[in-house]
């Protein structure tokens, strides 16, 4: 068990908070956090931090009111600030969370907070890192989540990442019932899964832990390896061997947190990195890749001043992305799920509607906005349609997800192949 004593040896050998002064402790009412709570407070001044705790409400439970006036009430008691939100909308797990630490990051803006503490424990690491194996994340990601990180202005520290859940004393907290429900993956993760695996190893958690702990020492000596590679250097970037430039880009790509580019654009900036061309187009979340002959960079745009391109001129061989969707103009390309054949190699024109555009729908010419109307689209959706334009004729329409053809070749010869994939 736990003592207060051990968890203030713990955090003062790690040195989580020598240059903090100001921790916000994210509190849902579980056991967890209301350990570290606990432990925070009763070590504040030993460790010379103030606290203050941040709550979100996600209206999802009867007694997520309770929770919350239990939580006020105890700031009162105990002279900490206390910041409440309130989520809304659909409930999803991502939802909730985006929205959550979304809170964290503007009370600590806001407030100057330097650290942001989670009860994040060593149960919730070995369900993480099993998580990614199942969803296929790449190998680094599969070393689970850090102990600290860059966050908003300062950290995210996770004291507890080191102590399993057993081990946390029963203090006085509320059990959410919807943990054992077995609606999103975590809960089948830890209510199915685990204790399934646990009957052919015991040890389950702790190999998942090893594993998650191997891998980020693979990744830490690949770093210490390559450190002297000017790894945006294009020629020096292309003499390294597949293995090598497969772990530069994905280095230079981990310096990019909110980026987070998927699997198959990976595959498109790692292949264009390999080639002589020349690329300029923009990425998700505001990023923007660009590669000359001699160098490549990634770079985050403002979105107030720099919108997407109401215009984007795809030439046979490269890659581009507009609105939620990659574009490649290139030989057969698998991991593609859509595709457009094409009676010419030209460049195609990627752009949004115009006055006058017209589709031809069953061999008849129709407006673009009678097409629209006939196909009960909506006025938000048909600003982000997406026009591809070929030989100054409409080719296709995308929209709602849904691609439309217009002006079918049946008779010709197909020449060239666009391929498409949403984000």
């Amino acid at each position: 068990m736990i003592t207060s004593t051990d968890f203030l040896n713990h955090v003062q050998e790690k040195q989580f908070f020598t240059t903090h002064q100001k921790v916000l402790i994210a509190v849902s009412g579980g056991v967890d956090s209301m350990n570290l709570l606990h432990f925070l407070y009763v070590s504040r001044e030993t460790l010379g931090i103030a606290i203050a705790i941040a709550h979100v409400n996600h209206h999802q439970r009867e007694a997520s009111e309770i929770e919350e006036n239990y939580l006020k009430a105890w700031s009162k008691k105990h002279h900490v600030p206390f910041y409440l939100g309130h989520f809304e909308g659909t409930f999803t797990e991502k939802k909730a969370r985006d929205y959550r630490y979304s809170f964290f990051k503007t009370i600590m803006e806001k407030d100057n907070y330097t650290a942001l503490v989670t009860a994040h424990h060593a149960d919730d690491q070995a369900e993480t890192i099993f998580m990614r194996i199942l969803r296929g994340s790449k190998i680094r990601y599969q070393s689970g989540i850090k102990e600290k990180q860059i966050f908003a202005n300062g950290e995210l520290i996770r004291p507890l990442l080191n102590f399993s859940k057993k081990d946390l004393p029963n203090i006085f907290h509320f059990e959410d019932n919807s943990n054992q429900q077995n609606d999103y993956l975590r809960n089948r993760i830890r209510n199915h899964y685990l204790p399934q695996l646990k009957q052919e190893n015991s040890n389950i958690k702790q190999a998942l832990l090893k594993h998650g702990q191997e891998i980020d020492l693979l990744t830490e000596a690949l770093q210490d390896l390559t450190k002297d590679i000017d790894k945006q250097n294009c020629n020096v970037f292309q003499k390294q061997t597949l293995a090598v430039q497969h772990f530069l880009l994905e280095d230079y790509l981990a310096t990019f947190p909110d980026l987070q580019i998927g699997q198959l654009q990976f595959k498109q900036l790692l292949s264009n990195l390999r080639n002589d061309k020349s690329y300029d187009f923009p990425l998700k979340n505001n990023y923007h890749f660009k590669k000359s002959k001699e160098r490549f960079s990634i770079s985050k745009i403002s979105p107030e001043t720099d919108s997407q391109p109401s215009e984007v001129l795809l030439e046979y061989g490269s890659l581009v992305t507009l609105e939620d969707y990659f574009f490649c103009y290139d030989e057969k390309q698998e991991d593609y799920v859509d595709s457009i054949s094409l009676p010419s190699k030209n460049p195609v024109i990627l752009r949004h509607r115009k006055p006058g555009d017209r589709i031809l729908v069953k061999n008849i010419s129709k407006k673009l906005r009678r097409f629209f109307i006939d196909e009960k689209i909506n006025k938000k959706d048909r600003q982000k349609t997406i026009i591809i334009e070929q030989d100054k004729s409409i080719v296709a329409v995308i929209c709602q997800g849904k691609t439309y053809l217009s002006n079918p070749y049946y008779h010709d010869i197909m020449k060239g192949k666009l391929y498409i994939q949403k984000m």
